[in-house]
């Protein structure tokens, strides 16, 4: 019997190609696994972590910030290794199966925290390793996973690509809107259930969700290593419904970067990076500072006391909202008045991250007046916050895909992963810079927040001065005329609209 062949090139067709579901599955299962351990580890250093002896040996908030976010820095560095890998030697398809096996290793390393080798080998240097190896798993098949929801689509079905790339990014908040719940419940220790929800539940349940056992770090960590093993498995099972395009080789790949009009493709996508990134320099703390935050907070909501580390179950929840409906009601009125270019809709994005965190700042000078503010505040402003990222984070995900070259898409969407880079090195540098030797810090408090309020509203200032300079084009997988050769427009060149 012959060997089956892949697909090569999207099919022509209208509609959803029939690798989409798989790649869609794939994700909301990786993102599970990824949000559910993300929201957890500062917590877990700041608050459960111990040495090898048994005893407590927390972080302070500050160190938790700046090593959390240097791992989230080193994370989306790493996709340019991934990108090289998939595009000029092996191709995403084998990129993203092998390093998945080593996103899985890095979920296991972390789950032995809770076990006996934490005697052998402290809980921070395991940490350290399990981080290490999920930072090179995730970080390499980012841009891969990315590029190879594109690459199914081609010039008979490209209407579709604005609507893909919010479904892509749906998934992605599907999966960390449930893991933020259900993992930080796994990572704390059972308490007492002053609100009686448990009262109406089967004694056997009770006693099951009562187990110290199941609330544990190698319960926590575990569990979205399993759910990594399913999103490999998921994509494995689509292989022969995807398009894979093939790697062009090492000399092809390197004579495709290091020529004139590649350079120039380059630079004109690295554009709005800098920019982007002082984004993600906000977005990434509702991870890390808010959380801090919530600590000193009233948590008490709809009759639960939610846990520090759930508050940030409300992000994906309310991107689960906001993309259908900015996409549906409020890109189509705002088009009546003004044409919405992705350039626009980021610049728009900007200053309304600045205003989420101006809320944060307000809640917190409270906190240092002594009170304890109610959590809602800070729900506040994750609705802020959540408009900010729907117009700046998925936008910039179509824009690095559309504007890349086709031999070199992977490569290209490595420009929005290195705008999270960039971002999250900013934060952890500021938070390196501000510990003094004898432990004070010199950004405390609202201080600490308004230094990223006043530095958000520069960069959207600047950004809105830089845009209408940038000229743009669009590539596919299958265009044989690549929009903006002829006469590129001045702002954004031939952009399929959401």
């Amino acid at each position: 019997m012959a060997k089956q062949q892949y697909l090569t090139a999207p099919p022509k067709i209208s509609g959803w190609p029939p690798g989409v579901p798989y790649i869609i599955g794939n994700e909301a299962a990786e993102r599970f696994s990824y949000y559910g351990m993300n929201s957890i580890v500062v917590i877990f250093w700041t608050t459960y972590l111990r040495n090898k002896a048994g005893q407590l040996a927390p972080m302070t908030p500050e160190q938790a910030d700046a090593w959390y976010h240097t791992f989230v820095s080193a994370l989306y560095f790493l996709p340019l290794l991934g990108a090289v890998l998939a595009d000029a030697f092996f191709g995403k398809f084998k990129v993203v199966l092998w390093l998945s096996i080593v996103y899985c290793a890095g979920h296991g390393v972390l789950a032995l925290m809770g076990s006996a080798v934490t005697h052998v080998i402290a809980p921070v240097w395991l940490s350290a390793i399990g981080l290490f190896l999920i930072a090179l798993g995730a970080g390499g098949i980012k841009p891969c996973v990315s590029t190879n929801v594109g690459d199914q689509f081609g010039e008979t079905n490209k209407h579709l690509l604005p609507r893909l790339f919010n479904w892509f990014y749906f998934s992605i908040n599907a999966g960390s809107a449930f893991s933020t719940i259900l993992i930080p419940w796994l990572l704390d220790p059972y308490k007492a259930d002053p609100n009686g929800l448990l009262a109406k539940l089967p004694p056997s349940v009770v006693t099951f969700l009562e187990s110290p056992r199941l609330h544990s770090p190698d319960v926590a960590f575990g569990l979205p290593g399993i759910f990594m093993v399913i999103a490999t498995i998921f994509f494995w099972a689509g292989r022969r419904k995807f398009v894979h395009i093939p790697p062009v080789g090492g000399r092809n790949y390197a004579r495709e970067i290091f020529n004139k009009q590649t350079g120039k493709v380059i630079l004109n996508v690295l554009m709005p990076v800098p920019f982007v990134a002082m984004f993600w320099a906000l977005w990434q703390q509702n991870f890390s500072s808010w959380i801090v935050q919530a600590k000193s907070m009233d948590r008490h909501l709809f009759g639960i006391e939610w846990l520090p580390s759930q508050i940030q179950t409300v992000n994906p929840v309310f991107i689960l909202i906001m993309l259908p409906l900015f996409s549906y009601v409020v890109y189509p009125v705002v088009e009546k008045f003004v044409k919405l270019t992705p350039l626009r809709k980021m610049g728009a994005g900007l200053f309304v991250t600045a205003a989420s965190f101006f809320i944060i700042a307000l809640v917190q000078t409270r906190i240092d007046a002594g009170a304890r503010p109610s959590i809602v505040w800070q729900v506040w402003a994750f609705v802020v916050l959540t408009a900010g990222e729907t117009l700046v984070s998925p936008t910039h995900l179509e824009f690095s895909y559309t504007q890349g070259p086709v031999k070199m898409k992977s490569l290209i969407m490595c420009t929005y992963l290195l705008a999270v880079s960039l971002g999250n090195q900013f934060t952890a540098a500021v938070n390196f810079f501000i510990q003094n030797p004898d432990g004070s810090v010199k950004l405390h408090g609202t201080s600490y927040f308004m230094f990223f309020v006043w530095i958000m509203v520069g960069t959207a200032v600047l950004f809105a001065i830089v845009t209408p300079f940038y000229k743009g084009r669009t590539y596919l997988q299958d265009q044989t005329h690549v929009a903006g050769d002829e006469e590129p427009e001045v702002g954004f060149a031939v952009q399929p609209e959401v």
